[in-house]
């Protein structure tokens, strides 16, 4: 069961990080290479406790679908998107944002379960983990970029 944690330090505040990190459409913004966007459930704005929403996307070159619903919400420090529907066997993905020293610190912890039993497994290790990982730094960088500047108005206002 692998889990990846990220963090980045964020010069903006907290409540601000925390609604981009939720917003469908920052999310979609910042997966375009993925050709990822909202088809079903929430489809543009925030979305909230209880909501969901199904990504369309290509990953590995194959079509996918993925629905996931936000099941723990504690604005503006934590809140958790859990799959409902996918490729992934399950997963809990928890973002974390904490104030420290005047700066934000956002945490990502993605725990999954890959399908296939030993097959999967062995996809984890060798392509898996390593593409998730890079999926969220670069997608966290994008948003240090767009929250430290004024271009988060774009997405929040």
């Amino acid at each position: 069961m692998p889990v990846i944690k990220t963090s980045f330090e964020i010069d903006a505040p907290i409540e601000r990080a925390f609604d981009l990190s939720r917003s469908i459409d920052f999310h979609a913004h910042s997966q375009f290479n993925h050709e990822e966007k909202a088809v079903d459930g929430v489809k543009e704005g925030l979305i909230e406790l209880g909501e969901t929403v199904t990504w369309r996307a290509r990953h590995f070159g194959i079509s996918q679908h993925l629905t996931a619903r936000i099941s723990v919400f504690e604005r503006p420090y934590r809140f958790r998107d859990t799959m409902e529907k996918g490729a992934f066997k399950r997963f809990d993905h928890d973002h974390i944002f904490e104030r420290k020293n005047g700066k934000t610190i956002m945490h990502d912890v993605f725990d999954y379960d890959s399908p296939l039993a030993f097959l999967g497994k062995i996809f984890d290790k060798l392509i898996l983990e390593k593409y998730m990982t890079k999926f969220f730094i670069d997608r966290n960088t994008l948003m240090k970029e767009i929250l430290e500047s004024d271009q988060w108005r774009d997405f929040l206002e």
